[in-house]
């Protein structure tokens, strides 16, 4: 009996760190997201990540060596076409997850697992300018002939909730909430360069049925990310990227609660072609709280994508 309750304990106190830095987990670390597409380009992708790290609780909760694995799938599919004379593009996520955490509750061994549907991410984007309305070969030889360029973007996407949600668990793969996120972006590049700067803000619906009928405000979260890119040869690039996030506190049923975050995340990713169609992209991310709670966590990801 007492491990069951220790178990019980650990999925509340767990569960709140999860609702805590969700978003901060939200912040992507996405080089080459302006790289302009040809018109009618449709490109289908799967990727696989996994996550592992130490969770950081306030010492008045006796949680200790906390930790957490991650295994997440994510299906993604993107369209390029014309909106108002501009390039424009549609992307959609479909994540799902399989998520372990492990620690001592004062003192004794607990574990809790969940595995399921996440929501999913909606986007749409703009190159405002940069790079014309135009099929693959027309497009390329706009590109190749201008050794400096300067492309600038814009895009907002919506995080559906529609994944795993339990209003009577605290611990949950869903979000049980709308989360709209505008972006703006700026790729300067110059010869086999590119160094990329977008600026993002999440905003986020409450969620009413929070923990039997409990209400959850959260104020925006402000994310900055950067990129310097290396094309290597055709259809290959590595790229350093660093990132990060500041807000995000929330309200519980009218009461401010001490959580604002504060992330940052550094990464490193290749991509290469397997086939003229093909290719792969691998990338290495580090998160760190900059807070006295929160997480510490390392990430290796693997995709494939498919252009059509």
């Amino acid at each position: 009996m007492k491990k069951k309750s220790s178990i019980t304990a650990l999925i509340l106190l767990i569960s709140w760190w999860t609702l805590q830095i969700s978003p901060a987990l939200a912040q992507d670390l996405e080089p080459r997201r302006w790289t302009p597409l040809p018109m009618g380009t449709n490109v289908i992708g799967i990727g696989y990540g996994r996550t592992t790290g130490d969770v950081i609780f306030d010492p008045v909760l006796e949680v200790e060596n906390a930790k957490v694995e991650i295994d997440s799938l994510v299906v993604s599919y993107v369209r390029a076409f014309s909106l108002a004379g501009k390039l424009a593009r549609f992307d959609a996520f479909l994540p799902s997850h399989n998520a372990r955490w492990e620690g001592l509750l004062s003192g004794e061994p607990a574990t809790v697992q969940r595995k399921g549907i996440a929501d999913p991410v909606f986007r749409v984007s703009l190159n405002l300018m940069g790079a014309p309305v135009a099929g693959p070969a027309e497009l390329k030889k706009y590109m190749s002939s201008r050794s400096v360029n300067t492309v600038i973007g814009a895009a907002v996407s919506v995080q559906v909730p529609l994944g795993e949600y339990h209003e009577d668990k605290l611990l949950n793969l869903g979000q049980n909430r709308f989360t709209i996120r505008p972006q703006i972006g700026v790729v300067y590049s110059s010869g086999p360069w590119s160094y990329e700067l977008t600026g993002s803000v999440f905003f986020f619906t409450d969620n009413n049925d929070f923990f039997n009928g409990k209400t959850r405000e959260q104020e925006p979260l402000y994310t900055l990310q950067t990129h310097v890119v290396r094309r290597l040869k055709p259809g290959m690039w590595a790229s350093l990227s660093a990132g990060y996030g500041r807000g995000g506190r929330s309200t519980i049923n009218g009461v401010r609660k001490d959580d604002k975050k504060s992330n940052l995340l550094s990464a490193f990713s290749v991509g290469f072609p397997v086939t003229r169609k093909q290719g792969v992209k691998i990338a290495y991310v580090h998160g760190k709280t900059r807070t006295d709670t929160g997480a510490d966590t390392e990430s290796l990801v693997l995709g494939w994508s498919l252009l059509f």
